[in-house]
């Protein structure tokens, strides 16, 4: 599986399939499959599940094996049977339903470990690819894509997801929906300090979609303060902080509202906290703090975890960099195993710069 593009064109010339047929089944057009084909561009999980699917039933094996050469610790053989066995049957779940379980997902991505919630997001993706007849559907999908790119395992495949969700929210032709995938997708990875200038540029795009206020362009401001404060720029972190906080005051979350889709008071304290950790801000940083602390529902235990980082995080910069260290440490240990998130590891590892930076 060397060239995979390779063996991607070699399986559907084999099986007589157009080129046209797998674009039917992805948001990519023909010239950009051909172009994988051709190793010009990735073969993203997405673009292989759709050849496989329409690879037909004669060709099981190579099937199989596409579909695990890209989506490594997830069951491939499941994956395939659940999608052929929804379309074989002939079931469909209705728009309203999609929506509800999509939803679900939301909630549950904050409560509940990452790789239970994959597993069952990616079978219900595998599914919903073959029911994108309607924008609302769409939309639904490109939401559920980007709750799947928070559950992978590291920055770069993350933004692939964050990319197949940005051309799929553009297919909805939903504007609130295309300005939320973007701004979630900005702040995740800006928050992380992972991969700033894909983080600007998809801050940018959410902010150049639309003025209206929102929660995608919210987080999009907020993905631009951390963007800033990780380029050591403390007026421009500042400057976009307070913008986010005057569009958080039209379009703040209800408190008692618990979803990766929402931003009620304890969250966008949460983004606030870790801003004023990483810039060294101490008064701001504890003041957020206090805040996410006291208005976090209890059950979501892992943002607890986060808020004792950022704490951990200003002990570093302000010069107690073996102190920090320890107080993070005792944190991570602290969270259940199954409970730990890609997003809480790149915290861990900026504090351990910090007190690196200050031995």
């Amino acid at each position: 599986m060397d060239d995979l593009g390779a063996q991607l064109r070699q399986a559907r010339l084999e099986a007589g399939v157009t080129l046209a047929s797998i674009a039917a089944r992805t948001c990519y057009s023909a010239s950009h499959l051909s172009n994988v084909e051709a190793g010009r561009r990735t073969a993203t999980p997405d673009i292989v599940l759709a050849y496989a699917r329409a690879l037909g039933e004669a060709d099981v094996r190579r099937r199989d094996l596409l579909a695990a050469a890209t989506i490594g610790p997830i069951a491939a053989n499941d994956l395939i049977r659940n999608g052929f066995t929804a379309a074989l049957a002939g079931h469909r779940d209705d728009v309203d339903r999609w929506r509800d379980r999509v939803d679900q997902y939301g909630r549950e991505y904050m409560e509940i470990g990452a790789d239970s919630l994959q597993i069952r997001l990616a079978n219900d993706l595998v599914v919903m690819q073959q029911q994108l007849d309607s924008p609302i559907m769409w939309a639904t999908a490109a939401r559920a894509l980007t709750t799947y790119g928070k559950t992978t395992k590291d920055p770069t495949e993350a933004i692939g997801w964050y990319d197949t969700a940005r051309v799929t929210a553009d297919r909805s032709n939903d504007l609130a929906v295309r300005v939320w995938v973007r701004g979630r997708a900005a702040i995740a990875l800006a928050y992380e300090g992972a991969a700033l200038p894909v983080a600007q540029r998809y801050a940018d795009e959410a902010i150049g979609l639309s003025d209206r206020p929102s929660l995608g362009q919210l987080q999009a401001l907020m993905a631009r303060a951390h963007i800033a404060a990780g380029r050591g720029d403390t007026a421009a972190a500042i400057a976009a902080d307070e913008d986010a906080q005057r569009i958080f005051d039209h379009t703040a979350s209800p408190d008692d509202e618990t979803s990766d889709a929402a931003v009620p008071a304890w969250r966008m304290a949460t983004f606030r906290s870790m801003l004023y950790a990483r810039l060294g801000l101490i008064h701001r940083g504890e003041q957020a703090q206090i805040d996410a602390d006291r208005l976090r529902p209890a059950s979501l235990t892992r943002f607890a975890t986060h808020v004792e980082l950022h704490r951990a995080l200003m002990m570093a910069k302000a010069g107690d960099g073996p102190g920090g260290l320890a107080h993070a440490r005792r944190a991570w240990a602290a969270l259940p195993t199954n409970r730990r998130s890609q997003t809480l590891g790149l915290v861990l590892l900026e504090v351990e710069r910090a007190a690196g930076q200050r031995r």
